[in-house]
């Protein structure tokens, strides 16, 4: 542990990698985004595992039932990022099963239903599975207006020195069915997305005015692929998302330092040189066990022009089936394809599910920091 020596604040790290500049190590995210964090289960028993408490686990996304990464499992495996999101005002707690019981805001309510399912208390009707571990449908706002998200943004820049950033901006495609449309009746779908794009301009600038200067990015959200391919063609995508994503780009760029975090799921990488070339500074979530999304030719053909966050362990088969040896080596491989001479913010491949075993988790994060210096 010796040479494992700091020389830049969190943050910092972070502003580097994202530039595709050699930092003093690999950063090392858990939580700022709700697809980088983990399931409030597999939080629960990482917590029990380590020995710490676990009265107080805050649900930070309803839905997804993640938790928010406290600041001793923020220091337990240095990590350099924390949530935006706000604390809840108020709380109550909520048992869903067993040991397991967690803060939840004040309006969030839910119905057992005999078969042992919950089932949200609102007009979306989300659904948690018997012995299931988040809810299907939404669970629409339960949260925060923006002036409170622009006073925890301050805070964490003036008191810390974590990397943050806001979520909620679309990126311009907007799934399947969509994609259908982009190909029967483009000129339509480009009318949406004019409207979409003077909206999302005038609601940036809201942000930026609000806290840019505290802000390292925004995330920019739709999820491209499926296990196999694009969900649409490449040409419908150049012809029309790629000149709306490139124009929300520009305008981020010409009016902030604030860099763009785009998380989109599946088999992208038909799409990588347009998103690249719209100006997307940051990929998410890495999907590496995607088709045609290697990390050895991602690494090749896209590693000096966008910054990798994810793709450092993959979630779907090995994060919770193997054992954590094999967990370890899988990291430790990733790192060193996707972390080469910087690049690499390290997170799993989207969030860490409810039935990871603690030990598996606890292997992937100690082995981020093991190699975080090896560059």
């Amino acid at each position: 542990m010796s040479n494992k020596v700091e020389t830049m604040t969190s943050r910092e790290r972070v502003y580097k990698t994202i530039r595709l500049e050699k930092a003093d190590r690999m950063p090392i995210d858990s939580g700022v985004h709700f697809s980088t964090g983990i399931s409030a289960f597999a939080y629960y028993n990482l917590r029990k595992y380590l020995g710490l408490d676990v009265d107080n686990i805050e649900i930070a996304d309803c839905g997804q039932f993640l938790a928010r990464i406290d600041d001793d499992i923020i220091e337990r495996f240095h990590v350099d990022t924390v949530i935006l999101n706000p604390r809840w005002a108020n709380t109550h707690k909520w048992n869903p099963r067993g040991d397991y019981a967690f803060n939840v805001p004040e309006n969030f309510k839910a119905t057992l239903r005999s078969d042992g399912a919950w089932v949200g208390d609102n007009e979306h009707k989300p659904v948690m599975p018997a012995n299931g571990f988040f809810f299907e449908g939404g669970w629409g706002n339960l949260g925060s207006q923006i002036e409170s998200y622009a006073k925890r943004a301050e805070y964490i820049y003036k008191e810390a020195d974590k990397f943050t950033m806001m979520m909620g901006f679309s990126a311009f495609f907007d799934g399947i069915d969509f994609a259908c449309d982009m190909l029967t009746d483009p000129d339509e779908c480009k009318r949406i997305y004019q409207e979409r794009l003077n909206w999302q301009i005038e609601r940036f600038d809201k942000v930026n005015a609000e806290m840019g200067k505290y802000l390292g990015a925004i995330e920019i959200n739709g999820d491209l692929g499926t296990q196999v391919g694009l969900m649409c063609t490449p040409a419908s995508y150049y012809d029309v998302c790629y000149p709306f994503l490139k124009k929300f780009c520009d305008h981020v760029h010409d009016t902030s330092d604030i860099k763009l975090f785009l998380h989109s799921c599946g088999a992208i990488a038909e799409a990588l040189d347009y998103i690249t070339e719209a100006g997307v500074d940051i990929l998410n979530p890495v999907q590496i066990a995607a088709k045609g999304m290697d990390p050895k030719i991602l690494k090749e053909k896209y590693g000096k022009k966008i910054c990798f966050w994810g793709g450092g362990c993959d979630t779907q088969v090995v994060l919770w089936s193997k054992t954590q040896e094999e967990v370890a080596e899988h990291v430790r491989e990733n790192v060193h394809i996707l972390g080469k001479d910087g690049g690499l913010v390290f997170n799993q491949v989207h969030n860490v599910m409810g039935n990871v075993p603690p030990e598996n988790i606890v292997a992937m994060f100690d082995t981020a920091w093991e190699t975080a210096f090896d560059f």
